[in-house]
């Protein structure tokens, strides 16, 4: 009972510590890369990412999968109403529908799609193809994202899948590491895994940034639902994972996956009738002028 009540405790904190860390990024979510990197606020919010993954990361040792991974939803209960909070208003009926509807499909979706099997790594050839498909498709996705008038669904998407492949990769690592030892660290494949880590890891985080730019539920809300179905994808066709889920439970999960889908898009909806916070001033360098000379 107390390694549940401490990986329960844990998934709480690790979810507050993402819906801060979104509620910051919200904020800024309109500025450049360039811009971005002289505001500190944006540093704290990569740090409680950082911070979020190490609690997750942490909890699996207190608490199975199947429980960890529902907790996930804590954090778009947490991260709407926090919004909400700072913009001074109450949450609209909307919101709290589409809240409702997103975390009772997505709880659903991740207790009846589970998988089975022995933990796997990624052969040389799958991590290559996983590589170059996901650089593929994430970079067709943000793109996308950034035409002109474009929604920042397409980035969550998108960012949703470079945080899953992340995960996958770090598998690999961890798991090769452990069978084999610490030298095949120095391998070229497990190099370039890490370089890919390293990558995604910052292109996820500056693509879930962007989607943010016109409201934080309806995006969260899919990088949350991209990100399990995208791990799951992953561990079937390339770790060698089957679906341990009946055709009843199959069906269950088409409704939970519907039922998802509609509160993002009554999300979507809330956003577009209530007012974006407006982006943060971007603090300004002011060059000295050199007096004296000549």
């Amino acid at each position: 009972m107390t390694d549940l009540i401490i990986a329960v405790a844990l998934c709480v904190a690790c979810s507050i510590a993402y819906a801060a860390a979104a509620l910051i990024q919200a904020r800024y979510a309109r500025l450049t890369v360039v811009e971005l990197v002289r505001v500190p606020q944006v540093w704290i919010a990569f740090g409680l990412n950082g911070l979020g993954a190490a609690l997750h990361v942490t909890s699996l040792a207190f608490g199975p999968l199947s429980l960890i991974q529902p907790l996930g939803v804590l954090t778009l209960v947490i991260a709407v109403p926090l919004a909400a909070m700072t913009a001074k208003r109450r949450v609209t009926r909307l919101e709290l529908s589409g809240m409702a509807s997103t975390v009772v499909g997505l709880a659903g979706l991740t207790l009846i799609i589970t998988t089975a099997g022995d933990a796997e790594t990624l052969t040389s050839t799958e991590l290559v193809g996983l590589l170059v498909a996901t650089t593929v498709v994430v970079g067709a996705l943000g793109l996308r994202g950034r035409r002109p008038g474009a929604s920042g669904l397409w980035e969550a998407v998108a960012g949703g899948m470079a945080y899953s492949v992340c995960s996958a990769l770090c598998q690999t690592v961890v798991v090769t590491v452990g069978d084999d030892g610490a030298g095949v660290l120095l391998r070229p494949i497990t190099i370039l895994a890490m370089v890919g880590i390293a990558v995604f890891a910052v292109v996820a985080t500056l693509l879930t940034q962007r989607s943010y730019r016109h409201g934080l539920g309806a995006p969260l809300a899919v990088t949350n639902l991209v990100n399990p179905a995208t791990a799951t994808t992953i561990g079937v066709v390339l770790l060698g994972e089957t679906l341990a889920t009946s055709e009843v439970e199959l069906v269950l999960a088409v409704a939970c996956a519907l039922l998802s889908a509609y509160g993002v898009a009554q999300l979507a909806r809330a956003r577009d009738v209530t007012a974006v916070p407006s982006p943060a001033p971007v603090p300004e360098i002011v060059p000295t002028e050199v007096v004296g000379r000549p």
